[in-house]
């Protein structure tokens, strides 16, 4: 714990990896699958072109974990030009990021978080985990 009291002195953040939305919810397989069937949310797939090309969440948006921060700065008829789909509001409940396992969903979270999606949340398992409990 004396760590922790140091770290932020020294320019570094301490990590708590809990559901709050500081730090970036993360949402389970089964819960998304309740999302899908409700027809209520957006997910975004932060993978590369070449991994979306292999496979896919059938509901998912493309938009690389490179490009997040620039399209949801986007205004809302751009971003719907550019994506095909309405732009998240910032209030919106069920706004969920995903990649291959979880690590650059997480960012995307982050940098949504960061720019007032309170809500957002990243799908951690990925399409990894996905595309596994799809097959079963």
């Amino acid at each position: 714990m004396l760590l922790r009291k140091y770290l932020p002195h020294l320019g570094l953040q301490v990590r708590n990896m809990s559901n709050s939305p500081s730090t970036g919810a993360v949402i389970s397989y089964d819960e998304v699958k309740k999302l899908i069937s409700s027809g209520n949310f957006q997910i975004f797939d932060v993978r590369t072109p070449e991994e979306v090309s292999a496979g896919k969440i059938s509901s998912s948006v493309h938009i690389p974990v490179t490009d997040v921060e620039e399209a949801l700065k986007l205004d809302p008829v751009a971003f719907k030009q550019t994506y095909n789909v309405e732009k998240p509001r910032p209030d919106d409940q069920n706004l969920v990021f995903h990649c291959q396992m979880g690590r650059r969903g997480q960012r995307a979270t982050e940098i949504a978080q960061g720019l007032g999606y309170k809500h957002a949340r990243n799908y951690a398992g990925g399409y990894k985990e996905w595309s596994e409990k799809e097959q079963k």
